[in-house]
């Protein structure tokens, strides 16, 4: 689980956690201070910032690895978005308790180390409500150490029992991942019409940064580019945050995968020209009807493309499957900070917008089902059925097991 020449967001053996810092280069970790306690303060700003910078170069300037060593420092990584991406979230989550009760000194019975573990979990999916995978991941790792509580002899198994599971997540991710790249990329010949000059659009990043590895829709991108079959790879910027101008530019450069960034504004005028036939996008959570949450902008994209004839597709996990909502109307989307909008390069830059002006900063929005072609997953795909053409994603999840 140790590191490779592969592109990682996660590095991983057992005590011990690295997570690719993914936030942008600024002064994001000096010290805050008000200028206003010392007429020298802001030279003072200046050296310390100069200092961190030199220090902390962030994606895609330098590849930087921050340590993380207990589930405290695993859900700032996950709010700062230092991790990002569904699947990657999760499994920083499961890890950085997994790094905390390896060692761990407890002097407990197994249901009290079992309880340690539930609220530590619970605590960990408060830190991106919005992503399903990781409170699916909680729920489940949570049900795995009651069940090994009611036999277990000491505190210590419970946390093997843990530790062992979390790390199992990072290994069958990358397996998931594959799975949907070639699902997707065969889907995708087949729709249209074997094609060997397919040109897609991506929006936010969905490749090894946001998971523990290949990817769900760059996964996809990445299935069509080894086959032989993509012309082009555009991705949009991703404002505010720039998931897409600083992390899949820089995976699709890296693996030399023939691509071009556009602004998020650009997007409707190059489906208009013909030079796209699909967008492919990820997903954070997906409700039974197919409705999806995804990055802020995926709706804009969905519209676009299904008023040019543009297929449009969702790349996820089952993971990322909700069945407990009904529609995308339950799903809880997380506002974000207004200095994400009023100061450049996220929020962490200087201020670029008006003083005083009221901010909205939804982190995400939701897709209709009505504008997704089908759904891609590590099982197959889901497609449209039925007089009304809905997705039956439950009967799709049942006839998978």
């Amino acid at each position: 689980m140790g590191e490779s020449s592969a592109l990682q967001s996660i590095l991983y053996d057992r005590g011990a956690l690295r997570l690719l810092d993914q936030v942008p280069p600024s002064a994001s970790h000096a010290p805050s201070l008000d200028s206003k306690w010392c007429p020298v303060l802001p030279l003072l700003i200046g050296v310390l910032v100069s200092g961190f910078d030199v220090m902390q170069r962030k994606l895609p300037l330098e590849e930087v690895y921050i340590d993380v060593k207990d589930s405290a420092d695993g859900w700032n990584a996950i709010r700062d978005m230092v991790v990002r991406g569904a699947p990657a979230i999760a499994i920083a989550a499961a890890l950085s308790l997994a790094v905390e009760v390896n060692d761990h000194d407890f002097t407990g019975t197994p249901v009290e180390a079992a309880s340690f573990v539930s609220k530590k979990l619970e605590y960990l999916v408060s830190s991106r409500p919005t992503a399903v995978n990781l409170s699916d991941a909680a729920t489940k790792l949570q049900n795995l150490v009651s069940r090994t509580a009611e036999t277990a002899k000491d505190a210590k198994s419970i946390f093997q029992v843990f530790i062992e599971a979390a790390e199992a997540m990072l290994v069958d991710d990358v397996a998931d991942n594959k799975a949907i790249g070639l699902h997707g990329a065969e889907f995708l010949q087949r729709q249209l019409g074997s094609s060997r000059n397919i040109s897609v659009l991506t929006h936010c990043n969905t490749g090894s940064l946001a998971t523990a590895g290949y990817g769900t829709a760059l996964g996809v991108i990445r299935a069509l580019h080894s086959g032989g079959v993509l012309e082009k790879a555009f991705c949009t910027e991703t404002r505010p945050f720039n998931q897409g101008s600083r992390l899949t530019a820089f995976e699709l450069v890296h693996d030399k995968i023939p691509a071009t960034l556009i602004a998020d504004s650009a997007a409707a005028a190059l489906m208009n020209n013909g030079q796209v036939q699909a967008v492919i996008v990820g997903a954070d959570r997906i409700a039974a009807n197919g409705d999806t949450a995804n990055k802020i902008g995926t709706y804009n994209l969905s519209i676009s493309a299904k008023h040019h004839g543009v297929q449009f597709y969702v790349a996820a996990p089952v993971t990322s499957i909700d069945l407990s909502l009904p529609s995308g109307k339950q799903i809880v989307i997380e506002e974000r900070s207004p200095k994400e909008l009023l100061n450049s390069e996220g929020g962490l830059g200087k201020q670029v917008a008006a003083s005083g002006i009221s901010v909205w900063n939804p982190a995400f929005d939701v897709t209709p089902a009505n504008l997704i072609t089908a759904i891609i997953t590590e099982k197959g795909v889901i497609t449209k059925s039925g007089p009304n053409g809905s997705f039956d994603i439950k009967g799709f999840i049942e006839r998978a097991k």
